[in-house]
């Protein structure tokens, strides 16, 4: 090995680092934040798969496609509303970009 790893400082944003859109980031990564806290609710419920789809008003196959991580499927608004479903207090703080 004679190549040097360069290290780099991230953003803070891993949808940024990999090139996405400074807008198409932002969104992902709200997305991605919701669908893992829909994930430890599930986790902590004790419930199936098959329960936990019917609470959040999910079929089977859309909650375990929620449960991959199938971000592309689940719209910002979409997540919420499973979110608000799941128990789950939503909020959304808007500051100035540093």
């Amino acid at each position: 090995m004679t190549e040097r790893l360069r290290i780099r400082q991230g953003s803070g944003n891993v949808f940024r680092d990999i090139g996405f859109a400074k807008e198409e980031a932002e969104n992902l990564k709200l997305r991605a934040e919701l669908m893992m806290r829909i994930e430890e609710y599930f986790e902590r419920s004790g419930l199936t798969q098959a329960q936990a789809a019917r609470r959040l008003g999910l079929t089977a196959p859309r909650f375990n496609a929620l449960l991959k991580g199938r971000i592309g499927l689940f719209s910002l608004d979409a997540l919420v509303n499973i979110a608000t479903r799941a128990g789950l207090s939503v909020r959304l703080q808007v500051k100035k970009a540093a």
